[in-house]
């Protein structure tokens, strides 16, 4: 099966500016991936180039179809959710509703109607009336009902209190994916999407920087507490990152086997979070000062 996304040797300028720079992904069927990088990483640029809405050079296919060329044919088998929603002030909630059932085949309005039963929002309602937060809510139900291969979501739940983001997020594996669907997510609120995701994509300065599956990272890395007189023990088994605790440290390793069963004998070992992982492959930094 041919992959949902697959770029080779994508880059893009703007000016001097080297936005992308030979970016290689590959993006099957079925997953649910984080795309995470901090402001300015590219991120924006890449789900750009993938939805056809801005030119990138390099070789990039999405369902096999070129973004730049085939957009409309894409755009059909495609859903996106953007950081801001954008929808008509003087329309209702109810017209908004007839009207995407329209002109989308693959929409549902009984899948949209559940979603906005779980908020306060009513079909009288115009959007003008509703607040950011609850335009965003009337989005994400509109968009979501859309039976898409492709699903991406770019910062979907900015501007909602916790109990919606819980909500969304349980409603977005319960009722949309299905295995064969492809969802695709960026987020600063990272702690909010780990248990969900299969796969993990970490970009900064144009660069991918961490491309592996949930499972690899279990794996291939380990958060070490240590008691601060194994200190220099620890150290010297080359921490990618570290930060001090009460009483004693916490660092994050990318052990051998042999490494491994050593670290074990210094302290407790977990899987890292995934914002720890991300400080540590993001910010790399001098760990015999951090510590001292």
């Amino acid at each position: 099966m041919s992959p949902v996304i697959s770029a080779r040797g994508v880059h893009k300028h703007y000016g001097t500016k080297m936005a992308l720079d030979n970016i290689n992904v590959q993006i099957d069927a079925g997953k649910i991936v984080g795309l995470i990088g901090p402001n300015g990483a590219g991120k924006t640029s890449l789900l750009k180039g993938i939805l056809g809405l801005a030119p990138v050079d390099g070789e990039l296919s999405v369902l096999g179809m070129n973004p730049q060329r085939e957009r409309v044919k894409l755009l059909e088998r495609v859903s996106f959710v953007a950081d801001a929603a954008i929808l008509p002030q003087w329309i209702s909630v109810r017209e908004l509703i007839a009207y995407t059932e329209g002109v989308h085949p693959r929409f549902s309005r009984a899948l949209c109607m559940k979603y906005l039963a779980e908020t306060s929002i009513a079909l009288t309602d115009k959007v003008r009336s509703l607040s950011k937060g609850m335009v965003t809510q009337l989005h994400l139900a509109l968009i979501m009902a859309i039976d898409s291969e492709l699903l991406v979501l770019d910062e979907p739940t900015l501007g909602l209190d916790i109990l919606y983001r819980k909500q969304f997020y349980e409603n977005l594996l319960n009722d949309y994916y299905d295995g064969q669907k492809t969802i695709l997510i960026t987020t600063h609120q990272v702690e909010e999407i780990e248990t969900i995701l299969t796969d993990l994509i970490f970009i900064n300065q144009g660069k991918i920087v961490l491309d592996a599956s949930m499972e690899q990272i279990a794996t291939q890395y380990v958060e070490l507490q240590v008691d601060a007189n194994y200190k220099e023990h620890a150290l010297a088994h080359n921490p990618i990152h570290s930060r001090r605790l009460l009483g004693g440290f916490s660092m994050l390793f990318e052990p051998s086997e042999q490494q491994l069963a050593s670290l074990a004998q210094l302290g407790q070992l977990t899987t890292p979070s995934l914002s720890e992982l991300f400080v540590a492959k993001i910010k790399p930094q001098h760990v015999a000062k951090e510590v001292a």
